[in-house]
């Protein structure tokens, strides 16, 4: 059974908002301004508190067409411009993408003086900067807000928000996928026209184009250039509009029923999009259903109308409003008793589309598809907070294991415990512990994977502080473990072969978490945990480095050995001065302090023997 909540969660809130406020007109006009204006332009204008800045949809710009899906990473294309974008990919994954054409009308109007110096300038005097654009100009907008938000995001309390109008598809999975991850999602809307072209145009396959469609899609890049789009309609026949229609129609259609298994580096909707007709407007952020409901609207089109109604925004704008959409009813349909279907029943009357039409039942499927899809990783978040509670237990079981081997009287600390452990059943236990911990870790890195929990769940304090608490506690027990079968021996030393992934991914979850002031002060005492997870990996790298130090004969890479060797204890020794390390470091049979015990012993025999070997020994004595 269906839940009573509201089907939309935060793209119902971003189109309450618009329909309450003068954003969406106060847009508009100044986008009739700006196309009005020179080419490559931009125009700014302040509304009490509010800076509007929009850009020209009078553009030229390369490959805006089925056939050339032209896709840049923003690292190399425009590297340093947006450091937000450049944390993702890697692991297999696409980097952050956007279409190569838009990305150089961007830069050519960043590289601006005037464009970055009235920027400057808005940022100082305005709360909230709306970025907005027609058609090509929208495209525009989005980058610049993408720029504002990524790479002065640290540096301003300047809210910013993109809308636009009637603009193609701007980036790939991965864009959509890092907008989501870093909460702009809310910061972008697009206003779609029930059978506008062109916000469709970009989503075709790459398959080869007939000669007599790839003229016209050529003729139709050129037709865009124009500030008079309507005259694209009188120049063509209805066979080659037709034919356009059918193509992107097609195109759309095959997108839609793909969905979620689309390659990475396929174009991809992000934000939210409003889907305006003349009885009101539907808004919605989930991806997938965006995609369907491009296709279910543009079907129930036709050649003529998908041209025209890329002019039909300034009407669109005037009938968007809240009090509006609340006042329709559905004449042909009875509205239920639940208010889950109210909703859905009044969003699909603002789409135009008649209960008694076939598709009525598809488009109605989409909007619960939205729903269920929205709400069902939060969801799961929520259950993957009950089963934490649930391991709690487990953890605190290992933390008593932790407590008992640092008061041991054998004084070899919580590492070399368990390293050297025997057959003892609390030995075997808090095995069976790491063990169930690494897979309850595991398998919530693949929900997230697989985008099974919210896009931010890596942001969230509850998640980044306990993985991060798991990683300092059981990771030691990994390496542990590792050395103490042999793998080392095997495949390498830990650091670089033996790592799981989890414990690479909570290391980014840390770093990329807000950092508060209580956190860069001077620790009185010790940590309770290590600060570095891999530091008894490092420990053991350094016993082998000492070993080979004893056995090496050529002097190159003897003196590299002892280029690392100093270094580590050099790290070592500031780690313990910060007091970031644990008591079971300082331990007297610890791994490491046996390691700097047979270092001094090392060094002292070697300046034995001669006397010219460097004094390390002498910048001081770690405990």
């Amino acid at each position: 059974m269906e839940g009573e909540a509201s089907q939309f969660e935060s793209s119902e809130m971003l189109a309450s908002f618009l329909a309450s406020t003068p954003l969406l007109s106060e847009s508009w006009k100044l986008c009739g301004h700006a196309n009005e204006a020179a080419h490559q332009s931009f125009v700014s204008n302040g509304v009490g508190g509010v800076c509007y800045v929009a850009f020209s949809g009078v553009q030229t710009v390369a490959g805006l067409d089925p056939g050339h899906q032209s896709l840049v990473g923003v690292d190399t294309a425009a590297p340093g411009l947006f450091p937000a974008l450049q944390r993702y990919g890697g692991e297999g994954e696409e980097p952050v993408m956007v279409h190569a054409g838009m990305l150089s009308l961007f830069l050519s109007m960043f590289n601006s003086t005037n464009f970055q110096t009235q920027l400057i300038e808005i940022m100082k005097e305005s709360k909230l900067v709306v970025f907005t654009g027609h058609s090509l100009g929208g495209t525009i907008a989005s980058l610049s807000a993408l720029w504002l938000l990524s790479h002065l995001q640290s540096t301003t309390t300047t809210t910013v928000l993109s809308i636009s109008f009637g603009s193609p598809f701007l980036g790939n999975v991965s864009l959509s996928r890092a907008i989501l991850q870093e909460r702009w999602g809310g910061n972008f809307c697009h206003v779609v026209g029930k059978h506008d072209i062109v916000p469709r145009l970009l989503l075709a396959p790459l398959s080869p184009l007939t000669p007599h469609l790839h003229a016209l899609l050529q003729y139709w890049n050129l037709c865009m250039t124009s500030p008079y789009f309507r005259h694209l309609g009188l120049q063509l026949s209805d066979e080659e509009k037709n034919s356009l229609y059918i193509f992107v129609l097609s195109s759309v259609e095959a997108l839609a029923r793909s969905g979620e298994s689309l390659g990475r580096d396929s174009i991809w909707p992000f934000g939210n999009y409003v889907f305006c007709t003349n009885e009101g407007a539907i808004c919605l952020d989930n991806a997938v259903a965006v995609l369907k409901m491009l296709h279910l609207l543009f079907a129930t089109g036709s050649a003529s109308s998908c041209i025209e109604d890329h002019l039909n925004y300034e009407a669109y704008v005037g009938l968007v409003s809240l009090e509006f959409l609340k006042s329709r009813g559905c004449a042909d349909e009875e509205l239920p008793e639940s208010s889950y279907e109210v909703g859905v029943t009044l969003a699909l009357c603002s789409s135009e589309i008649d209960c008694h039409e076939p598709i009525w039942g598809a488009a109605k499927d989409c909007l619960k598809t939205a729903k269920r899809m929205g709400h069902a990783p939060n969801i799961k978040s929520a259950n993957l907070a009950k089963v934490l509670s649930k391991f709690t237990p487990l953890r605190a079981q290992i933390e008593w294991y932790k407590a008992s081997c640092d008061e041991s009287a054998d004084q070899m600390g919580y590492y070399d415990t368990f390293k050297l452990r025997g057959a003892s059943k609390k030995d075997n236990k808090v095995d069976m512990f790491r063990r169930k911990l690494a897979m309850f870790w595991d398998g919530l890195i693949q929900m997230l994977d697989t985008n099974q929990l919210p896009h931010d769940f890596h942001r969230r304090a509850k998640w980044v502080n306990s993985s991060h608490f798991y990683k300092l506690l059981v990771e030691p027990l990994d390496i542990a473990e590792y050395y103490r079968t042999g793998m080392h021996r095997e495949n390498g030393h830990y650091m670089k072969h033996g790592r799981e992934r989890r414990y690479e991914v909570f290391d980014k979850w840390w770093s990329n978490r807000k950092v508060g002031e209580e956190e860069n002060k001077q620790r009185n005492r010790y940590a309770s945990l290590t600060q570095d997870s891999c530091f008894w990996a490092r420990v053991e790298e350094a016993k082998e480095w000492i070993e080979n130090v004893r056995s090496e004969r050529d002097s190159r890479k003897l003196a590299l050995i002892w280029e690392n060797i100093d270094k580590f204890e050099q790290y070592a020794r500031d780690l313990v001065q910060r007091k970031e390390v644990s008591i079971d470091v300082l331990a007297a049979n610890s791994s490491y302090c046996l390691w700097l015990k047979d270092l001094r012993e090392l060094k002292s025999q070697l300046q034995q023997f001669s006397p010219q070997f460097p004094d390390f020994y002498g910048r001081g004595v770690v405990p």
